[in-house]
């Protein structure tokens, strides 16, 4: 199962197209970022990004995952919000 944070760092580097902007983004190493995106990767079945020479892209398998992650982590926000 995905976890949340993971799920925020999938948006993250999606958002920058960099794990290095998205490390610093989230105050996290660059190598950090790319520990869990592997991770996140094995845990999916196979790659989420197409690796470019400068950046990176979401593939078709994590452009499906991002849909799901950015209305997962919306309807947390939500449910914060709520119970506030």
């Amino acid at each position: 199962m995905f976890d949340i944070d993971a799920l925020r760092l999938l948006v993250t580097v999606a958002g920058t197209g960099s794990f290095t902007k998205a490390a610093v983004s989230l105050n996290y190493t660059q190598s950090a970022v790319s520990r869990r995106i592997a991770s996140l990767e094995q845990e999916a079945g196979g790659p989420l990004f197409e690796r470019l020479p400068r950046g990176v892209r979401l593939n078709p398998a994590g452009r499906a995952l991002y849909r799901h992650a950015v209305d997962v982590l919306d309807r947390l926000s939500r449910a914060e919000q709520e119970l506030a």
